[in-house]
């Protein structure tokens, strides 16, 4: 799982230059930065929609799986609900935040979190990195999600940092448990499972602009529900 531990520095990296970047960023500009940095992010959400939802064959420009993510999107936000899983962060986060004085530490956490976990790039390079030790694609992860901590920690604080957690834990057990996961996270489900977790991008780069901010950690959930759903429908299959 080399790529893996590249991958995880590279956001600790980039994480440290952008504090200290931040330093030197006037308060007045930082409204301009987060509104360019949202629509940035808004930008990545809908290509990774059309990426993984549209085919273009035949001179025609085709989609599918409407129905699974609007679906997945609203069971997985009911059960993210009733967990309440965004008031469990909060608080969280709250604890850290008095803790270490790092004002702002959830919305940096969460949406980095999210950012570099979601795609098909992590799955797809950790599954190669865990089968063949070919860590290509997470190199080139890497240096993505290197230049979007930069850019990212300058505008959002420390908790972008942290999220260096959940990319080792979450591309490390791909890796690890690689052979097993193969030939599930493939194909058809592997692009329904992307174009939920793109959808939550596409979420994150809008709260940058609302001021009744969407609750995404309560639509994780959603990624899970294409997964379910393919289980249920192989007897049918």
């Amino acid at each position: 799982m080399k790529g893996t531990l590249v991958n995880a520095a590279a956001v600790i990296l980039g994480s440290f230059i952008g504090l200290m970047l931040k330093k030197g960023i006037r308060e007045s500009w930082q409204d301009g930065i987060n509104k360019a940095l949202g629509a940035a992010v808004i930008v990545i959400g809908i290509n990774g929609v059309i990426a993984n939802m549209f085919a273009y064959s035949e001179g025609r420009l085709s989609s599918s799986g409407e129905l699974l993510l609007v679906a997945s999107l609203v069971i997985g936000t009911l059960f993210g609900e009733v967990l309440s899983i965004d008031g469990a962060l909060a608080r969280l986060s709250s604890r850290i935040e008095k803790r270490f004085s790092a004002g702002g530490f959830a919305a940096g956490f969460m949406n980095a979190s999210v950012l570099f976990c979601v795609g098909a790039m992590a799955i797809v390079g950790s599954l190669n990195d865990g089968l063949t030790g070919d860590a290509t694609t997470l190199y080139v992860k890497s240096a993505l999600d290197f230049t979007s901590a930069v850019i990212m920690s300058s505008a959002m604080g420390i908790g972008v940092l942290f999220s260096f957690i959940p990319v080792l834990v979450y591309q490390g057990a791909i890796s690890l448990f690689a052979s097993g996961l193969q030939g599930l996270l493939a194909g058809e489900l592997l692009d329904q499972v992307c174009t939920v977790g793109y959808t939550l991008i596409l979420c994150i780069g809008m709260n940058f602009f609302l001021k009744e901010k969407i609750k995404t950690a309560n639509m994780l959930p959603g990624v899970l529900i294409p997964v379910i759903y393919h289980f249920v429908s192989l007897p049918f299959k």
